[in-house]
């Protein structure tokens, strides 16, 4: 009897386990997608394993094999590749929103954000964080819209780049910079409004933030995957990553 009762424990671990996805995504998504995860996992009894990063690593990393179930990066074009080279699969590719960048200081600054990015040049800046363009679609955003109001040249010796959006914001929280240019997303989540101020930069200076995710041709769960990305699409979960400050317009047609 006992052997019989361990064997069935161990075959409900594995079952267990298996139900369980995990989700690369990008850093912006860090607060809406706990949200998120916990209401899925709330309602269908399947957790969801959630690792942020910067979506470039992210694609990386699952072009060498990644153990990721779905992908949600900050850059359409990142699963698009992904799909053209047969690592998504097929007919899955949905873009879930739009980002938005925001130049943010922290409370008590000198610098005044109300200015937009023309406060980057203020005397009382030094160090600016942004997301390391390189890898990270919002720090490509950033580099685009200094570049749009011809202030790159004058203030890039005094940029210092994040891993991510979300170590960006981290940067300026812990005084690694005086100012950053972060996603909208973290600047209204509640944990990190309370510590600053933001103000949006004109979504005419930067080519747009289209973000999109897919399902990975890997994935060993796929049919939880696809309830997990059908989930995001509700217009509950909508609403929430509105309430995030993504446009979800374009993701809903």
């Amino acid at each position: 009897m006992k052997k019989l009762l361990l064997f069935a424990f161990i075959l409900a671990s594995i079952f267990c386990s298996a139900q369980e996805i995990t989700v690369a995504a990008a850093s912006d998504l860090q607060f809406a997608f706990q949200d998120v995860a916990a209401r899925f996992q709330k309602e269908t009894n399947h957790p969801v394993k959630l690792t942020f990063g910067s979506s470039g690593n992210f694609f990386s990393q699952i072009q060498n094999g990644a153990p990721f179930d779905v992908y949600f990066s900050a850059d359409i074009d990142y699963p698009k590749r992904l799909e053209a080279a047969g690592l998504a699969e097929p007919g899955t590719l949905y873009q879930y929103a739009t980002g938005k960048i925001v130049l943010w200081a922290p409370s008590g600054s000198k610098v005044d954000v109300s200015k937009g990015l023309e406060a980057l040049l203020d005397s009382n800046v030094s160090k600016i964080a942004i997301a390391n363009p390189e890898h990270a679609p919002y720090g490509r955003a950033a580099v685009a819209a200094m570049k749009q109001e011809n202030i790159y040249d004058k203030v890039s010796s005094k940029l210092v780049l994040g891993e991510n959006i979300s170590q960006t914001a981290s940067l300026v929280a812990s005084g690694g910079a005086d100012v950053g240019i972060i996603a909208l997303s973290l600047a209204v989540a509640p944990s990190v409004k309370s510590k600053g101020q933001y103000a949006e930069v004109p979504t005419d200076a930067y080519p747009a933030i289209e973000q999109a995710a897919v399902i990975l041709k890997s994935s060993q769960n796929k049919d939880i995957a696809r309830q997990f990305m059908a989930y995001i699409k509700t217009p509950a979960m909508q609403t929430i990553l509105r309430g995030y400050g993504f446009s979800v317009s374009a993701a809903s047609k």
